[in-house]
């Protein structure tokens, strides 16, 4: 069976004839008569019965009308569907992204803008973004490096200064800033490999040939965090996902030029997706002005 031929049938059971059932697909009527017959013959049914110019579905012709109005109706959903996707009134858009503080200001700013669409977003470091982009497990992503890879376009959208952390009971907790040489020998918690915090503190302290004590590396922020409060160590942070509390301390470093960055990032194939695009503008409407280290 063709899904021509089931939409003839449909047309004529719901018109109730031939002639406005050819006008309301417009298509000839010799058309419709063909593809309703055609279906009769393949099957052995009968579908209709022909009264004067009126055609009546038979008990079977009714059966199948019951059946073609639940296809034709997801047909129309469907339509729908796609209609309003691309008028960005419904849909999903997946974010992956390095941190909440790199991404909130465009959620928000999205989510004023297209009400409709339902957001998601995962977490993770830059690595684990930019293989959730390439998975399509995610849409678009916000990382704290530029992709090089030819796979992934990016804008710029934020620079920080990176700053450490460390308990109140440690001597830098008095200070406003310190260098980089003032971190030699000191205890230093680590984030995970792929992190661009960490790989900014290491490139900075391998270029002043500093060399602290790292006695952890921790994934988690909020693992890290209280490991400073109980004074295990020290840790870097970008200064924008910094959050102050009891008995925490953030101190600027001063004469070295270390700094995380944050980028929109898609897999350069779907870059001209609605969804993207319109997150992308999203994101340069509220881009931050640029921060002093």
């Amino acid at each position: 069976m063709r899904l021509t031929q089931l939409r003839s049938f449909h047309a004529v059971a719901t018109n109730g004839n031939f002639t406005a059932a050819a006008k309301s697909l417009h298509v000839s009527q010799p058309t419709v008569t063909t593809q309703v017959a055609q279906l009769e013959t393949l099957y052995n049914v009968e579908l209709f019965h022909r009264v004067g110019r009126r055609a009546v579905p038979t008990e079977m012709g009714e059966r199948l009308l019951a059946l073609s109005r639940q296809i034709f109706g997801l047909e129309g959903e469907a339509v729908q569907l796609l209609r309003e996707s691309g008028q960005l009134r419904s849909g999903h858009l997946r974010v992956a992204a390095v941190g909440p503080s790199h991404v909130t200001r465009m959620l928000v700013s999205f989510h004023q803008q297209y009400p409709g669409i339902k957001v998601s977003v995962s977490t993770g470091n830059s690595q684990e973004v930019l293989e959730r982009l390439a998975d399509y497990r995610a849409d678009v992503g916000v990382l704290a490096q530029l992709a090089h890879d030819e796979r992934f376009v990016s804008w710029p959208y934020s620079e920080h200064g990176v700053a450490i952390i460390c308990s109140a009971q440690h001597r830098f907790a008095q200070r406003r800033s310190i260098t980089l040489a003032e971190l030699e020998g000191e205890r230093l918690i680590l984030r995970e490999p792929g992190s661009t915090t960490r790989t900014a503190l290491e490139r900075a302290l391998q270029t002043a040939g500093v060399s602290p004590q790292v006695v952890m590396e921790i994934a988690s922020r909020e693992i890290i965090r209280e490991a400073v409060l109980q004074n295990v160590g020290l840790a870097a942070v970008s200064e924008v996902e910094f959050v102050p509390g009891p008995g925490l301390r953030s101190v600027r470093i001063h004469g070295a030029h270390v700094r995380t960055y944050a980028h929109v990032v898609c897999l350069a194939e779907r870059q001209e997706s609605a969804l993207v695009r319109a997150f992308v503008d999203c994101a340069h409407k509220t881009r931050p002005p640029a921060q002093g280290q």
